[in-house]
């Protein structure tokens, strides 16, 4: 599977964030999958295919963060736009200490999301 066949996972724990998100993320074409915390993206079935993934940073139970050190644990390092109403200059360097491509804030404005999806979905593995 290449990297442009990639889902795209939507991970926020807020319902009308994150399926707002995803309508349109699909709009722009590309397929997209939503979980809305860290425990139902580690279990969903889509998981290995997922080509990026924008993760909310701040979630109950796991942030973001955390719900990208579970996935190291099991060898998987999908691409990570990390989104956050909080981007502080603290998290903005564990982010890139962690492997996020982008970190973004909320609210989500112009193309920035969908710009850093097709760029992590077109770069070669």
């Amino acid at each position: 599977m290449t990297a442009t066949s990639g889902i795209v996972m939507v991970v926020d724990d807020d319902l009308a964030v994150r399926e707002s998100l995803k309508f349109a993320l699909e709009i722009e074409g590309l397929e997209v999958a939503a979980c809305g915390s860290g425990a139902e993206l580690l279990a969903h079935p889509e998981l290995p295919h997922v080509g990026c993934l924008v993760l909310d940073y701040r979630m109950p139970a796991m942030d973001g963060l955390e719900v990208m050190e579970r996935l190291a644990c099991r060898k998987m390092r999908p691409p990570v736009i990390l989104i956050t109403s909080h981007a502080t200059t603290a998290l903005c360097q564990r982010a890139a200490a962690a492997g996020v491509r982008y970190v973004l804030e909320k609210p989500l404005l112009g193309n920035a999301l969908v710009n850093g999806i097709r760029d992590v979905l077109n770069q070669p593995d």
